[in-house]
């Protein structure tokens, strides 16, 4: 490159940085800034909501199915001392 094109780069970019500050800390902007800010709020008590119902409900399956277990165990055990019983009458 030239030095012509280095220095026109380095003045467009120092132009374009200026504007840029200026662009980014105006009264416009800002108001951008909050309503970004304020959907990603809503957007986090949307999800949170959701992210709640999800852990109530895995709770709610981790019960029925310890629950489930519990009764299999009971009933497995039923029977094993269904079949010594009868082993023993034998």
């Amino acid at each position: 490159m030239s030095v012509y094109t280095k220095l026109a780069c380095f003045a467009g970019g120092a132009l374009f940085g200026s504007f840029g500050i200026k662009l980014l800390s105006s009264k416009d902007a800002k108001k951008a800034y909050v309503h970004v800010t304020a959907a990603g709020l809503r957007m986090k008590d949307s999800v949170m909501g959701t992210v709640t119902t999800v852990q109530e409900n895995a709770a709610d399956i981790l019960a029925s199915a310890k629950e489930l277990n519990d009764d299999r165990t009971a009933k497995e055990a039923e029977e094993a001392a269904a079949a010594n019983l009868e082993s023993e009458e034998a």
